[in-house]
């Protein structure tokens, strides 16, 4: 609290590793959200104020908004597009064009493990700020969709078909590759879960995908790197040991593959480091990162 009785914010610099750990797992649904309140509140018999640390890292979502839903330079809408093989018959996605008559390149945007909030539409107003057409497939849509929190978007996606809800993303990437603004050229970014299905996007739709660039996901199953024919620009937080520990095999088989890489881990991060609703957000890396994935992605799809 400062002087003037104001509560001051929580940042990622105040915030304990071992709350940091917690949330990991809790974000990546290997405890709930009581057991995650529950095991934080008990660190504070160490004399940390974890409760308070713990809350603080719960997404707000109107922190998240960089680009309004009505900026001149774009125009949004929700569409749907067929998924055969996916979890449902069709797929809702957040198209977002940039203004103009086209054709623009073309970016999917994928989301973490809990559907397509505010957050991940966002990211998707970005990359059509940036002149790219966007959609943001919303993976629950065969549950109804996002359903506006995260705890319960988390729960809905672990139900689903794993390997069908892949298939609703790569159906989510022909449908936008093949779209009469699109000039035909691919790109795909993602965080978290949609960074591994940035990974396997790029070792199965070959010559299809020209550009991935995924935030801190699992890497490509090690036998399919070989079909990798996109460039991949790779983000890494410093402190996200699960995901790193993939990066020295995953970049021996890119090399003994020849396949065009990149791979860029940022100081004092956290897993999560890019997303501007919580205290893992770090400004410098976010904004960083971005300008080197809008900049990828104007060399590769222009």
């Amino acid at each position: 609290m400062d002087l003037s009785g104001v509560p001051t914010p929580v940042t990622q610099l105040d915030i304990d590793q071992r709350v940091y750990d917690l949330y990991d797992e809790y974000c990546h649904g290997q405890i709930d959200r009581r057991e995650y309140l529950k095991r934080a509140a008990a660190l504070a018999t160490l004399g940390i104020p974890a409760l308070a640390m713990a809350t603080s890292l719960l997404p707000q979502y109107a922190k998240a908004q960089t680009i309004s839903f009505t900026d001149p330079r774009i125009k949004a809408s929700y569409v749907t597009y067929p998924s055969p093989g996916g979890n449902g018959e069709t797929m809702r996605g957040y198209l977002v064009q940039p203004t103009g008559a086209g054709p623009f390149p073309a970016v999917l945007v994928i989301h973490e493990n809990r559907g397509l909030n505010p957050y991940i539409e966002d990211v998707a107003r970005r990359a059509a700020a940036a002149g790219f057409l966007a959609l943001a497939p919303d993976g629950l849509a065969p549950l109804g969709g996002y359903p506006g929190n995260d705890d319960d978007g988390r729960t809905m996606q672990a139900k689903l078909d794993q390997a069908k809800l892949r298939i609703d993303m790569l159906n989510g990437a022909k449908w936008l590759k093949a779209h009469s603004l699109s000039n035909g050229k691919l790109g795909v970014t993602g965080f978290c879960w949609g960074g591994g299905t940035s990974n396997f996007l790029a070792a199965t739709m070959g010559t299809d995908l020209l550009a991935a660039a995924p935030y801190y996901g699992a890497a490509a199953a090690a036998d399919s790197v070989k079909n990798i024919k996109a460039g991949l620009l790779i983000h890494f937080a410093e402190t996200d040991q699960n995901i790193n520990a993939m990066w020295p095999g995953y970049e021996t088989a890119l090399k003994a593959a020849n396949v065009a890489h990149e791979a860029h881990f940022y100081p004092a991060t956290q897993h999560g480091f890019h997303n501007n609703s919580t205290p893992r957000y770090q400004e410098a890396a976010a904004k960083l990162s971005w300008d080197r994935t809008i900049e990828f992605f104007k060399k590769r799809l222009a």
